[in-house]
């Protein structure tokens, strides 16, 4: 019954000694997910590939994790190379700041990559120290920083929306300024401030979704949830395919961060848990053939 195609639409793979990753190696800093430091050695792809093999992962999209950046293009120059030697990963969503005035140059470098599909750049802001990726809030409002996201319509590229619930609205209103821009909201909003926070998450996952070029990945839901049960996760995954529909859902792994918090069979174990009462087409879809559309695989 569960032996459906899986994309796995959003991991990471990294090189310590080969290539630069500065929160990887200079040390282990607070963060929104605790304490990382067991994730902080190389994971590679023969690694991915042993942890979802009890799973059936035909194909997987990687997203930018930290690379040097300065130079953002090698990260994407890496992968392709570990795709073209080992077929995984089939998509690759790289960095770039959208606000630098050469960006056009660094979008046109990932291009040469024929993996590469798009760009993330995480804008989670909070009041929290430990908990924020900016020194201040409102990024995606900025007129330096929209010019480079018009870039990305014109170049066919998406773009991978790593935020906060309370961002959701200013992220709603970039959505209706570039309609034709496919936005994908990494790791079903990123929900880590606790349960009494669920009403009002849920209430700007219904707001974003109200943008039609808005997507979901449900995953990551460990960082938020650190010893996660499948009745603890359910209805933020449930809400999420509420809102957003299952035509514009995807399942994803977030390994090996969530690989700190539970295995990759518990994870893909439990979406296939909570979906069970969906139609078999809906779960092919959540599965499998929304990733590959939404990421053209």
């Amino acid at each position: 019954m569960d032996d459906f195609p899986i994309i796995d639409a959003h991991h990471h793979l990294y090189d310590l000694e080969n290539h630069r990753y500065p929160w990887l190696q200079d040390g282990v800093k607070p963060s929104a997910f605790g304490d990382y430091s067991p994730v902080c050695s190389s994971y590679l792809v023969e690694h991915f590939l042993v942890d979802c093999r009890r799973q059936n992962v035909v194909k997987s999209v990687h997203l930018d994790v930290g690379y040097d950046p300065a130079d953002p293009v090698g990260e994407t120059r890496w992968l392709q190379g570990v795709a073209d030697r080992h077929g995984f990963p089939h998509g690759i969503v790289g960095y770039a700041n959208l606000a630098l005035p050469n960006v056009r140059e660094i979008l046109e470098g990932h291009l040469a990559f024929r993996n590469f599909r798009g760009i993330r750049q995480s804008l989670n802001y909070h009041p929290d120290p430990a908990k924020t990726y900016l020194d201040r809030p409102g990024v995606c409002g900025e007129a330096a920083w929209r010019r480079g996201f018009a870039l990305l319509r014109d170049l066919g590229l998406s773009f991978d929306l790593q935020i906060y619930y309370p961002q959701m609205e200013e992220a709603y209103d970039l959505a209706r300024a570039f309609p034709d821009t496919q936005i994908i909201l990494n790791h079903t909003g990123m929900q880590v401030d606790g349960p009494e926070h669920f009403e009002a998450w849920k209430a700007g996952m219904r707001r974003l979704a109200s943008a039609p070029n808005v997507a979901c990945k449900i995953s990551g839901l460990g960082m938020g949830d650190w010893t996660w049960t499948v009745d603890s996760i359910r209805p933020y995954v449930l809400s999420a395919i509420e809102a957003f529909g299952v035509d514009r859902c995807m399942f994803a792994s977030n390994f090996p961060v969530d690989k700190l918090f539970s295995s990759y069979d518990a994870i893909f174990n439990a979406f296939k848990l909570i979906t069970i009462d969906f139609s078999p087409s809906e779960r092919r879809r959540l599965f499998h053939d929304n990733a590959e559309r939404l990421y053209r695989l």
